[in-house]
């Protein structure tokens, strides 16, 4: 099945109608050429997805524990040692918006490259940092130089306690954490999803205290990116913090509803949205 932060949040990006690319890099192998069809079927730009002849295709074991997924995720694979081409940095400095994670900058190759991708935007450019814990790939140092580099930060309920607790950050609610993670990197603004509890978005001096929207969840694989997608839809369009916050929620509960992380959305979500 396709998947993965990038090609998820690229995916939800095109559907709400923006021009998502991704950049990441498959083997030169059948999972990768699978993979580059499955994605360019569901109408996802794949031209600047790099291959190498090395390195396999990245997979995922995925165990749904309920609703929950438990990832065991393939090490030395073609996303652990991206390269920061001429076309790939020429592209981030066009870019309006780029989202990044923890998870990807596991190897040292990529973790060059991606911190040299980001540091290769525009200052007007929305910096996404999109926390993604996974087993033991991350480390205080990668964190850190990624809020640093960031100007907009998304967790979940569980990475915002690891991360305000390693930082200093920690306060006697999620949403003063948050905001005392915020102050501290100097971001534009910081979001925690909190399942079905919703989500609180913090933008400039305003919060927004969402409730989740009311759903049957199928599973939650890739509905953490789809919010992403959605709070940076919103945000590019200076919506309001509210406006941003539910819009997000909606898209995020969406695929949560649906099996596997790239349903299309239905058009009563996506209609008006420009």
């Amino acid at each position: 099945m396709p998947g993965g932060a990038p090609a998820n949040f690229a995916f939800v990006s095109t559907q709400l109608g923006n021009k998502g690319l991704i950049m990441s890099r498959v083997g030169n192998d059948d999972d990768g050429r699978d993979l580059i069809a499955a994605l360019r079927e569901r109408g996802v730009d794949t031209d600047r997805v790099q291959t190498d002849d090395t390195h396999d295709t990245g997979r995922v074991e995925v165990l749904l524990k309920g609703d929950l997924p438990e990832y065991d995720i393939l090490e030395d694979v073609a996303w652990d040692v991206l390269e920061a081409s001429e076309d790939w940095l020429k592209l981030a400095a066009e870019c309006n918006a780029i989202c990044f994670g923890s998870l990807a900058q596991r190897g040292e190759r990529s973790r060059t490259s991606i911190q040299a991708i980001v540091q290769a935007t525009r200052q007007s450019c929305l910096r996404i940092f999109d926390v993604n814990l996974r087993q033991n790939f991350y480390s205080r140092e990668v964190l850190e130089t990624s809020l640093a580099a960031s100007n907009v930060v998304k967790l979940n309920r569980e990475e915002l306690l690891l991360i305000a607790q390693m930082f200093g950050c920690a306060a006697e609610s999620e949403a003063a954490s948050l905001a005392t993670l915020k102050q501290k990197f100097e971001l534009i603004a910081a979001c925690v999803t909190l399942g079905e509890a919703g989500s609180i978005l913090i933008k400039g001096d305003e919060v927004s205290i969402q409730k989740a929207s009311p759903i049957k969840a199928a599973d939650t694989i890739g509905a953490g990116d789809a919010f992403t997608a959605a709070m940076v839809h919103g945000m590019l369009r200076d919506w309001n913090v509210d406006q941003v916050n539910l819009f997000a929620n909606k898209i995020g509960a969406y695929v949560a509803s649906q099996k596997g992380a790239m349903p299309h959305l239905p058009e009563d979500l996506t209609r008006g949205v420009q």
